[in-house]
């Protein structure tokens, strides 16, 4: 989830403070989300939705494999195996 909500944020041309206000979460969490690649322990999942919740507020969508966005956008297509 790190690599997806730095990338919302960094789609939205949102700073880790900016975020953070919306989110009404502290700095040092939003950084412990974006830089940890398991943040287990250090941030509680609550957490990781309030962000996610705050990002989605301002647009972004977030998918799941197969689901397509509406409006423009970016996504990872499958790597082939």
């Amino acid at each position: 989830m790190k690599m997806l909500i730095k990338a919302g944020r960094d789609l939205l041309g949102m700073t880790q403070a900016e975020l953070c206000e919306k989110a009404g979460v502290p700095l040092i969490t939003l950084r412990r989300i974006e830089g940890k690649p398991d943040h287990a322990g250090l941030v509680s999942q609550d957490t990781v939705e309030k962000v996610k919740a705050a990002l989605e507020a301002q647009g972004v969508q977030f998918l799941e494999d197969g689901q397509v966005a509406n409006g423009p956008g970016v996504a990872l297509k499958r790597q082939a195996k």
